[in-house]
């Protein structure tokens, strides 16, 4: 594999990169439509969880179109209530695993004087949590979401994170077509994660490189 000079900083998404975020979402998603049936927001047949976990690295309200397009607005905004509630939930019982390799690589990468942040289209309580419930949240200097910041694209979000630290050179690692989007309409550097099992065909065509594993990333940089 190709080795690359060390960045100053490297910019990751969560889910699908950091997160395993099935091991936390397949309850989750269950719980939210239980709940929207009982309350009568939305009595047609639950959709398969893999459109939820295919939808992930979109804005928020462009999930839930994807997810229940026939839902009314209404529904959409009470699950969108849920999913967070319900995600914090099933995470301070214990739900939810990183990938394999995740502390053990960004412990490294720090050692080595990287800087890492987390830029992700999802909401800010989540994005902040995720990290700090599974022990990793102390690793990253910033923490840039869509949920916070109001951003329309994940290229905007990794525009503020860069100008609002000062970042010069930074490589983009995820496991979107936002994610590669991101990176290169900033100039960056981009990774892309092969390893979930949610993507769309091509959704990477585009990175400069793709990883099978997150213990790679190690990999690409010269020591």
């Amino acid at each position: 594999m190709k080795s690359y000079d060390l960045p100053e900083a490297m910019l990751f998404d969560l889910d699908g990169t950091l997160f395993r975020t099935e091991t936390l979402l397949e309850e989750v998603h269950r719980r939210v439509f239980a709940t929207l049936r009982e309350e009568g927001l939305y009595t047609a047949p639950e959709p398969p969880v893999e459109c939820l976990l295919g939808s992930l690295g979109m804005l928020l309200e462009h999930i839930w179109q994807q997810v229940m397009p026939d839902g009314s607005q209404a529904a959409q905004d009470r699950a969108n209530e849920l999913l967070l509630q319900y995600e914090l939930e099933e995470l301070e019982n214990g739900r939810g695993e990183l990938y394999e390799g995740v502390p053990e690589a960004l412990r490294e990468l720090r050692a080595r004087g990287v800087r890492l942040f987390v830029a992700s289209n999802g909401l800010e309580q989540y994005v902040k949590e995720v990290p700090r419930l599974l022990g990793i949240g102390d690793l990253f200097e910033g923490f840039y979401s869509a949920g916070e910041y109001g951003t329309r694209s994940k290229v905007e979000l990794v525009q503020r994170l860069l100008a609002d630290n000062g970042v010069k050179t930074a490589w983009m690692v995820g496991d979107r077509h936002s994610d590669v989007e991101a990176g290169k309409g900033n100039g960056l550097f981009t990774v892309g994660c092969d390893y979930a099992g949610f993507r769309r065909a091509g959704e990477l065509d585009g990175a400069d490189v793709r990883i099978r594993s997150f213990a790679e990333l190690l990999e690409l940089v010269r020591e």
